[in-house]
């Protein structure tokens, strides 16, 4: 077994034990639980989440409190329908031993989760789960985890990814941070912060004063750094900050405005935007000598970049052909290429981190859209329009997209609001993302290591 650590997250530890042996897998009678997510409407699973059983008043808060992030976790994914607590015959006591799957089949339950909340001699947590096809009567999956009482949240978040990807096959996305910019103010004096927080909404905490405008915020490979754009001493620049120390370097001295910053998939290098002389284009710094290469020479706007995955290509917006557009090229500026050929005007390009889709927002007739294609540009879709909406960011599973909408004030420029909202790539399930103020410009983070 091999720890694992956050350093921003105060020293958690995590190992991810086998507890008992895994049970068979399939059932001669019973076809595997899994939940389809490639039909166009899958219904939400009916899954029973107990609160983890605590034999001290503090274990069994522990055991409340992180089955109820379990329950919401995949509640707001759309796939699954946890059934109220009330319904429940069977204890967490209870379970200890053996569930009674009668007593889970009688309230149509399709999949149980059970556990234990322990605190060790040591003071140190330890969080069972296990998770049952109630149908089958069998166990599908059985994890421990050991980590501090005070980080049983994120814990909660891993537990919930585990139970999604054994159901659906896919990886989950819980137990990930999204970082945006909290707004407040009237519209003529907006001030802007960069704001942290897990996806749920929890642990939120603001990461700079307000005194300066940010924007475009976006993640690293790593989760440890951001790279954003910032008006300092009124000079707009591309900077990098350090969540674990708080620290802020400038990227780069360039003679004009660098903005529109995001990470290559390795960490080492950023591609951004700069304009000089009245034209802008793309450039790629290499982060660790510094150096910058010019990757679009075409007059007009180039910007937006943001690498395929594998980082060997690079989708960017540009006016090169009279219209904003989506292109793709190499990421050595090779091969530039227009994809997006449906009606209106096409922006901010953001690449899947399955590759499979480019995310983007569109303006026609007036309205705004976000929407998903191919890195070919076939099979176009839009998921949510509004007045505005803009900004997409993939979950690092691929599956679900956040944007951030805003609505119209007054003549005066008074009233509206600007939120977050998170969507599932099939349209389905949108919902707003809870923060304490107006919120733009979200960037989801990968996996925290």
């Amino acid at each position: 077994m091999t720890l694992t650590k956050h350093p921003m997250i105060a020293r958690l530890f995590i190992l991810a034990l086998a507890v008992g042996a895994l049970a068979a897998m399939s059932a001669p009678a019973h076809a595997q639980l899994r939940i389809d997510i490639t039909s166009a409407n899958p219904q939400p699973m009916p899954i029973a989440i107990t609160n983890l059983f605590g034999s001290t008043p503090n274990e069994t808060k522990i055991g409340l409190d992180v089955a109820k992030v379990i329950s919401d976790d995949l509640q707001r994914s759309g796939l699954f329908r946890p059934i109220a607590q009330n319904a429940f015959i069977q204890t967490p006591e209870a379970l200890r031993t053996q569930p009674r799957f009668g007593d889970w089949r009688v309230i149509n339950a399709q999949a149980l989760v059970s556990g234990a909340a322990i605190i060790r001699p040591d003071g140190s947590l330890r969080l069972e789960f296990r998770l049952w096809d109630v149908l089958a009567e069998q166990q599908m999956v059985g994890q421990a985890y050991h980590t501090e009482p005070s980080n049983w949240r994120r814990a909660a978040h891993q537990i919930a990814d585990a139970i999604y990807k054994r159901l659906t096959g896919e990886d989950g996305y819980f137990d990930t941070r999204v970082v945006y910019v909290g707004e407040t103010g009237p519209q003529q004096r907006r001030v802007k912060r960069l704001a942290i927080m897990d996806q749920d909404g929890a642990n939120h905490r603001y990461l700079t004063d307000g005194r300066v405008l940010v924007l475009t915020p976006r993640f690293s490979p790593t989760s440890q750094e951001i790279t954003y754009l910032s008006y300092l001493n009124n000079r707009p620049r591309v900077y990098l900050f350090n969540i674990d120390t708080g620290q802020q370097e400038v990227l780069g001295d360039f003679p004009g405005m660098t903005f529109a910053p995001r990470f290559s998939p390795d960490g080492n290098r950023v591609v951004m935007s700069l304009s000089n002389n009245g034209n802008t284009d793309v450039y790629l710094m290499n982060l660790r000598t510094r150096q910058s290469t010019r990757l679009t020479t075409e007059p007009g706007i180039d910007t937006g970049p943001s690498f395929s995955p594998d980082g060997n290509r690079i989708a960017f917006e540009s006016d090169r052909g009279g219209a904003q557009q989506i292109y793709v090229m190499g990421s050595d500026g090779s091969g530039q290429k227009r994809i997006s050929f449906g009606q209106g005007r096409y922006a901010t390009p953001v690449w899947s981190p399955r590759g499979d889709l480019i995310a983007f927002t569109k303006l026609y007739q007036g309205k705004f859209f976000i929407g998903v294609m191919r890195p070919d540009g076939s099979g176009e879709r839009l998921l949510s329009e509004s007045y505005l909406v803009e900004g997409p960011t993939w979950a690092p599973n691929g599956r679900v997209l956040m944007f951030f909408r805003q609505t119209p004030g007054d003549d005066r420029g008074t009233g509206g609001s600007t939120r977050i909202y998170s969507i599932d790539i099939t349209g389905r399930n949108e919902r707003e993302v809870v923060t304490p103020t107006d919120a733009s410009d979200p960037a989801w983070s990968p996996l925290i290591p």
